[in-house]
């Protein structure tokens, strides 16, 4: 892994904007760098007639940046509460989920309120489920401080906690006012943490962009080295391709949208057997997308080039491609609980040919077996 690797000095570059055209209602993800100080204007501007924020953050970036983001949005003249959260898997939970209504009761929170979600997915999908179930749903903006959920998570309207035995099970689509997305942020992340979002990187190129895909192959280094403009690039590819997937498919019901969980259904099986926190999330998905790419080659359906790529720029971006303690037979039962069980079949985003995925089903078993069995190295 990588360790004390220098962050370059970051210029300042105002946010570009992308929209995101979801009805009724469509929003903007704002992506720049160095402009923490010019959120709280622009956050106000999605929702011009608040009086009233609740900003629930991640603990561990309280002074970095939550810090300086509520003393703005004081001092325009907004009441503000604060909601803090434990870092860490575990918080999207029923307890913590829980927790966090209280506070908003506490706070004498409504529907002329917004929620304000700062930090990683964690976070954005706790907040998220918080405000679309609280008093029926209140608004939402979204501001990611790690890449993985600047990359995804942030951006779609997914919100949800877990269950003991499976990821992502509750939960609600609630689309936010504002993605607000600062680079900056990711100075600050452990190398990690940071490593992890690349993995989701990645996964838009699969299942979406081939010259993405080979132009994450040029930048590589770049992005091992937080190169702001790289990351800017990178970044606004990633949310590009979510929001136009999003907007054909918003609640997944064609099965478009699914083609967004390449590597998921393996991902979650992983964090699940493996305990919660064992993995980051982007590592299990790195681990689940070369496990879906070695079921996909075994089925015929690509060839071992694209097994090798795959590998080696996952490798190239210091990501776990395998997983010495996959259990076939502890996977398969939490894999029969994911979300695109269909009539009891388990079904698989699986390529056909870098930047083109397909959702499959009837798989047999002993592909996924196989295919488990096959990053076990």
């Amino acid at each position: 892994m990588v360790s004390n690797r220098q962050s370059p000095r970051r210029p300042k570059v105002a946010p570009q904007r992308l929209h995101v055209p979801v009805s009724p209602r469509g929003y903007e993800i704002a992506i720049g760098t160095d402009w923490w100080s010019e959120l709280a204007p622009a956050l106000l501007a999605a929702v011009p007639d608040a009086t009233h924020l609740v900003v629930i953050s991640d603990a561990a970036i309280t002074p970095s940046w939550t810090d300086p983001l509520v003393a703005s949005l004081t001092a325009a003249g907004v009441r503000v509460d604060r909601c803090e959260v434990p870092s860490g898997e575990g918080s999207k939970s029923v307890e913590q989920l829980a927790a966090v209504w209280q506070q908003l009761l506490d706070f004498q929170t409504d529907r002329q309120s917004v929620v304000v979600a700062v930090g990683g997915g964690v976070i954005g999908d706790l907040a998220g489920f918080a405000a679309a179930s609280f008093v029926r749903g209140i608004r939402l903006v979204q501001v990611p401080t790690t890449l993985l959920a600047q990359v995804d998570s942030s951006v779609g309207g997914k919100t949800g906690i877990n269950l003991p035995a499976a990821k992502n099970m509750v939960g609600a689509f609630w689309q936010p006012h504002l993605v607000a997305i600062d680079t900056k942020t990711l100075d600050t992340l452990p190398d990690r943490i940071f490593l992890s979002g690349l993995a989701e990187v990645v996964k838009y190129g699969v299942i979406a962009d081939a010259h993405f895909f080979a132009r994450l192959e040029e930048l590589a280094d770049r992005l091992l080295h937080r190169d702001s403009e790289a990351l800017r690039e990178a970044i606004a590819r990633c949310c590009q391709i979510k929001a136009d997937v999003v907007v054909e498919d918003e609640r997944e019901i064609s099965g478009r949208r699914a083609i967004l969980n390449y590597g998921h259904t393996f991902a979650h099986a992983i964090e699940a057997t493996a305990g919660y926190g064992t993995f980051l999330h982007g590592e299990a998905v790195a681990v689940g997308m070369q496990m879906a790419a070695h079921m996909a080659f075994s089925l015929g359906r690509v060839d071992v080039d694209f097994v090798a790529r795959q590998a080696a720029l996952l490798e190239q971006l210091e990501l776990p491609i395998s997983w010495s303690g996959a259990e076939p037979e502890a996977m398969l039962p939490v894999m029969a609980r994911d979300k695109k069980v269909s009539h009891g079949k388990l079904r698989f985003i699986l390529p056909t040919r870098l930047g083109h995925v397909e959702l499959v089903e009837g798989i047999a078993s002993g592909a996924v077996r196989e295919a488990i069995r096959s990053c076990c190295g």
